[in-house]
């Protein structure tokens, strides 16, 4: 059964390539092109599942703490790039999270809750903004809860994999080495 466990665990970790672009808000809706969003990238799944792995490894509040705080900074990052704030490096920084938030995985590093909602939350100010970047044709507002939506569940799903994989014997190293794919997967992304 525990052979099964890592295959699938592995399996979905390796299937997070997207699946489709973007979709037009005209013919889909703003909230289901928000929706679909996230998940069009492989460097917002990246990060959004590792954000969960993270919690899931530091246990306790943090399950809720760290995933809320992503996800009510990237909010935030998107209401600037709305109201035309500039910020810059949006894109290094981006990549540069994937590959972070997979060494704080990868490293298994504890700190204080409060810290672990500060790292991530920098992080997902850049996310929200690029998501409000890309707002093209889309009402906000729809546009905004979808894309919300689709990353409180890949910060769910990182959870779920974190927490069934802790249930094995082997399942901390089998999170460091997650870590240390998604970490590796940053690298490529910023050298391709």
């Amino acid at each position: 059964m525990k052979k099964h466990l890592l295959l699938t665990a592995l399996a979905l970790t390796a299937s997070t390539a997207p699946a489709f672009a973007h979709l037009n808000p005209a013919e889909h809706g703003s909230l289901l092109a928000g929706v679909t969003h996230p998940l069009s990238g492989l460097d917002h799944i990246l990060v959004m599942v590792a954000v969960g792995l993270w919690a899931a490894q530091i246990g306790g509040r943090a399950l809720w703490i760290v995933p809320s705080a992503f996800v009510g900074t990237m909010a935030f990052g998107f209401v600037l790039a709305m109201t035309g704030v500039h910020l810059p490096f949006v894109e290094p920084a981006i990549l540069a999270s994937v590959v972070a938030l997979g060494l704080l995985v990868a490293m298994a590093v504890r700190m204080e809750t409060v810290a672990c909602a500060a790292v991530v939350g920098v992080f997902a100010l850049f996310h929200g903004y690029a998501h409000g970047g890309e707002l093209g044709a889309a009402g906000a507002l729809p546009f905004s809860a979808g894309f919300v939506i689709a990353t409180a569940l890949l910060h769910a799903a990182g959870i779920g994999l974190g927490l069934g994989i802790g249930r094995l014997s082997s399942g901390r190293v089998i999170s460091r080495i997650l870590g240390g794919i998604t970490a590796f997967a940053g690298l490529a992304l910023i050298f391709n």
